[in-house]
């Protein structure tokens, strides 16, 4: 499996990051198919203090294991409706929530932890420094943003350099083939245009979620099945279904299901990426192994993100 690393985590990551936000229980066949996850060499996890329970079922799991030292734990905080009401992204309810969120995973650091939402109205200062503080105690190893818009994770960044401080090391936003309508959720960022350019010029790495688009390249979804309200609010247009259209070609031009297609275009862009998956079986998360071994050129990366007319193979 592809490996990616992040500045300051101190290992390298699988660039295939299991999701944990639909983990309910660890039974048998989600046993199965995170073993499989660890034997196909993947070592990276996504979860969230918002995630109601789902960190400790992760946390159990991987003490279960003996694993810690192996693995790279992504956790989110300062979520706008997680706990006390109102926007959250302070320093207050950063150092509440990392340290409930360090107390249920059953680890005394996070490897990669990050805000789980902006809030454009507060300052980027006071979060960089508290950000800076856990750092320095040894409670968390690299910082990043989810659903920051790059504008913002620039001005963390400047913030930090100016001081001599850590900037975040990575991001983590929606990108995926198919291109959002509005957001999937409140608050929720997807990569456009000119923030793909933003991380082409800065090299910083953007950590996929949805980056298959919710199976949008499935083939469970065409434009008159509108029986998917939430699928035809976010994906569905005229350009999402000629992206779609030429994902068939390009796939059954490789002999490959469109779907893996879909996910190679998100590991194939130009500049570090991963993507946080989430297989229902093991069978699923051979497909999305093999989507990252599926090489891609630019150029089609391009025809399929509808820049170009020419697709070069």
């Amino acid at each position: 499996m592809q490996t990616i690393e992040i500045p300051g985590a101190g290992k390298k990551m699988s660039r295939l990051i299991m999701g944990t936000g639909d983990l309910r229980v660890m039974d048998e066949p989600k046993r199965q198919m995170f073993d499989a996850y660890i034997a196909a060499g993947g070592n990276a996890f996504d979860t969230a203090h918002q995630y109601r329970g789902k960190e400790k079922i992760l946390g159990d799991w991987i003490a279960e294991k003996k694993i810690r030292d192996r693995v790279v734990i992504l956790c989110k905080g300062a979520h706008h409706d997680d706990g006390s009401p109102g926007p959250r992204v302070n320093p207050g309810a950063i150092r509440k929530d990392l340290s409930e969120s360090l107390e249920r995973l059953g680890t005394d650091y996070i490897d990669l932890y990050m805000l789980h939402r902006d809030d454009p109205t507060v300052e980027v200062g006071p979060i960089v420094e508290e950000l800076n503080e856990q750092l320095a105690a040894g409670k968390i190893r690299a910082i990043g943003a989810s659903n920051w818009a790059y504008r913002r994770v620039q001005e963390a960044n400047e913030y930090a350099e100016a001081r001599g401080l850590t900037g975040f090391a990575f991001s983590s936003t929606n990108l995926s083939l198919a291109k959002a309508n509005e957001p999937r959720w409140e608050g929720c960022i997807s990569a456009d245009r000119p923030t793909v350019d933003w991380h082409a010029r800065t090299r910083i790495p953007l950590l996929s979620w949805s980056a298959q688009a919710g199976g949008f390249f499935s083939g469970h979804f065409t434009p008159d099945n509108r029986s998917d309200s939430e699928m035809v609010r976010v994906y569905y247009s005229e350009e999402n279904w000629e992206r779609y259209r030429r994902a068939m070609e390009l796939a059954e031009r490789m002999g490959v299901p469109p779907i893996r297609i879909s996910l190679a275009y998100v590991l194939y862009q130009a500049f570090p990426t991963g993507a946080i998956i989430g297989p229902r079986n093991p069978a699923e998360l051979e497909d999305s192994v093999k989507a990252m071994n599926l090489r891609l050129t630019q150029q089609e990366v391009d025809w399929l993100d509808l820049r170009t007319e020419e697709i070069g193979r």
